[in-house]
């Protein structure tokens, strides 16, 4: 090849770098809401995203905000139910300002690693062991988790749910120019892998028809 070609080659290379770095944040960080009375807080997430949460659910036009999540950390797996993250995001949530009536909590017993998995599957049993039937919700997540919870909670609750998802932006680091700072650095190309991950290689696609969750609680 000629240095000509090498030179073009490695400028289709460079472009094509930049423009991934440019657009991914963008990509995983995404919020696309839906029209919905339930609203989903994960509860492990920081004490920014669970602000955020709460002003949300005050001004959107919701009935009840649901908090998620295991075993708290340290506590060596579960214990009860207000031993884990579903419950410590509740006390957060109330602690913001939102009513105690509208605040539900749905833990997971499961521990340590798929932790937004779990916590969906949680949902999904909660849902259907309540005969509450659910066409649509909102989830709360952290910036560039945004993409893979709507993925996962999708995944689970099926196609007839539909799921959006709110990204609450990290204040720790400038989302545009995120390659600058560690946190930003560690954040995208974490979710990233893990987005790629979950989407390609694991996790079941549809839920099992014992777990679905009934189709008409709430209103599209």
């Amino acid at each position: 090849m000629s240095w000509q070609g090498r030179l073009f080659v490695t400028s289709v290379v460079l472009l094509a770098i930049y423009a991934v770095v440019l657009n991914v944040h963008p990509f995983l960080a995404v919020t696309h809401r839906v029209n919905a009375k339930i609203l989903v807080v994960e509860g492990w997430i920081d004490e920014y995203a669970i602000r955020a949460g709460a002003d949300e659910f005050k001004t959107g036009d919701y009935e009840h905000i649901i908090t998620t999540g295991g075993p708290a950390a340290g506590s060596g797996g579960y214990t009860n139910d207000y031993n884990t993250f579903a419950s410590v995001g509740a006390r957060r949530l109330k602690a913001a300002g939102v009513a105690d009536e509208s605040v539900l909590m749905v833990p997971s017993h499961v521990i340590g690693r798929d932790r937004t998995y779990s916590s969906a599957i949680a949902l999904r049993r909660w849902l259907r062991d309540h005969n509450m039937p659910l066409r649509s919700l909102n989830v709360v997540a952290e910036d560039a988790h945004a993409r893979r919870t709507r993925l996962l909670f999708q995944k689970v609750l099926g196609n007839d749910v539909r799921v959006g998802i709110i990204s609450i932006p990290n204040p720790d680091y400038d989302a545009k120019h995120w390659w600058r700072y560690s946190e930003g650095v560690r954040e995208v190309i974490g979710e990233g892998i893990a987005y790629t991950y979950a989407k390609v290689f694991s996790y079941q696609s549809e839920p099992s028809p014992e777990d679905r969750p009934p189709k008409s609680f709430l209103p599209p």
